[in-house]
Formats: structure tokens, C-alpha cells, sequence
């Protein structure tokens, strides 16, 4: 059996939410396969209604949620329906005590009723489900957001609570796979913190054979999965696959992107907006530079499974459907330790507010990169402020076995005198290791695996 890990904030907030005295609306929305209906099934009791909704006709949807309301309402499908609205007004009068009812997959009763949204406004407005609450849950992020976020929305303002459900952290992975904290970096740079993958990878003895079965084999269930996961959102994946392959193969800046494509860049801002939203890109600044100031800001894939596919699976998808399945790997393997060693760096940056050092807390922390004081082109791969704003934190990230501690410690410490960004802070200086490693200078602090998957547990 599949263990249940995390999820407890969003556990409290909807069972607070539910264990309200008047009946409430709750939304809850978030990428496909990320447990949400999971998490649902766990929250609801017998008594409730969980209703997993699909694409047939609104007729035959209405008898089949009548079917799931048989239960606790004994010869409830008993009676033929026109409407969205008769159910529910029925379902009302006839219930004996207070339930909830959750429409899973929302999106797809709104397809084929439009009308849905207002009828469940009228209901709502009109306190005409004083006995029962409601829950729409959907993956399709867009949709579910301008059907009950946007101002023109007939349920706009009208949920008591709006939970986005998002991937989750390394920290997690490690626990439902049961690895040591540098396996679970490792892992984390494959599946990402999708629980649906997590329980792929886990039906197999090893991340080799996981990836070889289920990932770069034709057959395998995520060989198509971004392809499903845009259908989702968009009507076409065709530029959403692009633009991610492109930054998947080292195109980082919009003029670059557009340029391979062909599009000048004010075209592509649409579609990078989307897939920021949906949590597949981020926008790199420089540390301590917004986008008023700077135009130096670059693209990169936000989600480590998207960003394994598009650098191994579709840059190798020829060979993939000759079936050379294991001519992939060997290429895969041969490179894994360095794409492993940018997913560490942005755990790294994810982890930096939640670490201990010393008595000096850090905010939100990001890569810096220009000329530094002598003019020479430097990057820096952590930069952070205190909290006190008196304090620098400056890293350095590595992923790899042999660290030659002096070497790599010099050229930190160089780097750091030469940032133009200093304005008479004190620096603390960083080594993010694969591993913990002997005779550090005193001016140097290590953080490994294990630091930083303890302090994600904090986010």
C-alpha cells in the first residue's frame, strides 16, 4: 500500500473550513496527478459525496452524480432530473444532516454546461444548500481560476476557501521512497514532486529501471505525459512543447527562444506567462534586480520532470521509437550527474530562508550574475540577504564526489571580494556539497543534502 505523505496544511485549512457551522464553498484546484483527489477521498467521510466527473452529456452526468447521492439519500436517483439545479434543490430538502459534495474534475461538467457556474451562484446566493457544502476540485488550472477567481465569474468572491494544490517538496520524496537524502536529490531531478510519478517510481527496484520502463519506453505511462498534461490548458501543445524544449536544450533568453522559432519575442510573452502560471517556467533575475531594472532576466524550466523529459526524453525521441531504449540510457547516465547538479542548485535556492546558520536568517535567495568589480564576467550561484539586511549570504553549488575543498574554496572567496552588490555587508560564505567533507577553513560553511531536505520540512 502506497503511503500518504504530507498534505497537512491543506488538511487543516479544508477540515477547518468544513467543520464551519454555515454550509461553505471550497475550491481546490492544481496540476493532474498531483494527489488531489487523493486528498479529497481522505477528507471526506462516508456520509459525504465524492462525484469524479467526466465528458459524457450533462443528462447522463446529472443520473450518474444522482447515483453517488443513493448512500445517504436512499431512492435519490429514484427520480429523473432536467437540471443541474432540481438535483441539488432536492438534495437539499431531502438530506437529514449536514454533507459535503465534491465535484471532482469541475471543469468537465462546465464543458458540457456552461451553465453550471450560475446555477451553483443562485444556489449559493440563496443559502438553498444551508444543508450540504461544496467542493469543486479541478486539473485543469486556467479553467478552474476563471471559473471561480475571475472577476467576470458567476462564483467570483463566493469561496470561503481557495487551495492550490502544488507538487511537494524533496524532503517528502525521501520519506515515500524511503532513500538516503543524496538518492532523494536524485530522484527528486526525475519524477519532481508529482505523488502520482513518486508511485510509479516506486513499483520498480530502481531509478534505472524506472525511467528505462515507464519514461524513455514508447510503452511507457509517461512517455506522452506532458503532451496530456497541456491538454489540460491549452488547445494545442505545439508552442507550449517548443518553447520547452528549446529552454530545455540551453535557451535561456526570450531572444534567443524566439529567434529558433522563428517568432519575434513579443509573441512568445503569452505563452511563457501560461507556463509560468502553471508552474513549468520561471523567470531568473539577477540578485537584488527587478524587471524595471535590469533586461537581463532568463528562463528556465521550473519543474524538475518537465525538465528531464525535455532535455533526455523528447531531445532523444528518434531513437526512442527505433527502440533504442538502452543506447538513451547510456547517454542519459552519462550526463546525469551534471543535470542532477542544476536540480541540486535549485533546491539549494529554494532551501536558503529555511536554514540554520549561525543566529542570521536569510530571505528569499537567487543567482547573480554581470561584471564584477574588475570588470571581468562572474556568476555567482547564491546570493541572499538577511533579514537584518546586514548580512550577505554568497554560495557556491557542486554536485559531485571529489571536491578539491581548497581549490573551490579560493575561488569562492574571490568571487565574493569582487561583487559590486556588497554595500558594507558582512559576508558569510557557503559550500552546497553532494557530501560532507574534512578540513573546511574556518571562513567556509558546508551544507549538505541532509541540511537542506531538514530545513525544507520548515517551508
Amino acid at each position: 500500500m502506497n503511503k500518504f505523505v504530507n498534505r497537512n496544511k491543506e488538511t487543516e485549512r479544508i477540515g477547518r473550513a468544513l467543520s464551519s457551522d454555515k454550509p461553505v464553498l471550497i475550491v481546490v484546484y492544481g496540476r493532474r496527478r498531483c494527489g488531489k483527489s487523493t486528498l479529497m477521498r481522505r477528507l471526506l467521510t462516508e456520509k459525504d459525496v465524492y462525484f469524479a466527473a467526466d465528458l459524457r452529456e450533462p443528462s447522463l452526468q446529472i443520473e450518474a452524480l444522482a447515483k453517488s447521492i443513493d448512500p445517504i439519500v436512499t431512492g435519490f436517483s429514484a427520480v429523473t432530473y432536467p437540471d443541474w439545479e432540481s438535483l441539488f434543490l432536492n438534495l437539499n430538502n431531502t438530506i437529514k444532516s449536514k454533507t459535503t459534495v465534491c465535484l471532482d474534475e469541475f471543469p468537465y461538467l462546465v464543458k458540457n454546461s456552461p451553465e453550471l457556474p450560475s446555477v451553483l451562484q443562485k444556489i449559493v446566493d440563496d443559502r438553498t444548500h444551508r444543508n450540504f457544502n461544496i467542493i469543486l476540485c479541478g486539473s485543469s488550472q486556467q479553467m478552474m481560476h476563471s471559473m471561480t477567481l475571475d472577476s467576470t465569474s458567476p462564483l467570483y468572491g463566493r469561496s470561503d476557501e481557495v487551495l492550490r494544490v502544488n507538487p511537494m517538496h524533496v524532503a517528502y520524496l525521501k520519506e515515500y521512497l524511503d532513500v538516503s537524502d543524496e538518492d532523494a536529490i536524485a530522484e527528486f531531478g526525475v519524477w519532481g514532486g508529482v505523488p502520482r510519478y513518486w508511485e510509479i517510481r516506486k513499483s520498480l527496484t530502481s531509478l534505472e529501471e524506472a525511467i528505462k520502463y515507464q519514461l524513455i519506453n514508447p510503452d511507457g505511462i509517461l512517455y506522452e505525459e506532458p503532451s496530456r498534461l497541456f491538454l489540460d490548458e491549452m488547445r494545442t501543445s505545439m508552442q507550449a512543447s517548443s518553447v520547452l524544449s528549446l529552454i530545455g536544450g540551453g535557451s535561456h533568453r526570450i531572444s534567443e527562444i524566439g529567434g529558433r522559432i522563428g517568432k519575434p519575442a513579443t509573441q512568445l510573452s503569452r505563452i511563457l506567462s501560461v507556463l509560468i502560471n502553471l508552474g513549468y517556467v520561471k523567470r531568473e533575475l539577477p540578485f537584488e534586480e527587478s524587471l524595471k531594472s535590469t533586461k537581463k532576466s532568463l528562463y528556465k524550466i521550473a519543474d524538475p520532470f518537465m525538465h528531464f523529459y525535455y532535455t533526455f526524453v523528447l531531445a532523444n525521441k528518434s531513437m526512442l521509437e527505433y527502440g533504442l531504449t538502452d543506447q538513451v540510457w547510456d547517454k542519459i547516465a552519462e550526463r546525469f550527474n551534471q543535470y542532477i547538479s542544476f536540480i541540486w542548485e535549485d533546491i539549494c535556492l529554494q532551501a536558503v530562508p529555511y536554514l540554520s546558520i549561525g543566529n542570521t536568517s536569510f530571505g528569499a535567495a537567487s543567482k547573480w550574475w554581470g561584471n564584477g568589480f574588475d570588470g571581468t564576467p562572474m556568476e555567482i550561484d547564491i546570493a541572499a540577504e538577511s533579514v537584518d539586511k546586514k548580512t550577505l549570504l554568497i554560495g557556491e553549488v557542486k554536485w559531485t564526489d571529489r571536491v578539491r575543498i581548497n581549490e573551490i574554496s579560493n575561488q569562492l572567496i574571490t568571487k565574493s571580494s569582487n561583487i559590486p552588490f556588497l554595500k558594507n555587508r558582512k559576508i558569510i560564505n557557503i559550500l552546497f556539497l553532494k557530501k560532507a567533507i574534512r578540513n573546511v577553513p574556518d571562513n567556509i560553511r558546508i551544507i549538505t543534502p541532509t541540511d537542506v531536505l531538514i530545513a525544507l520540512r520548515k517551508k
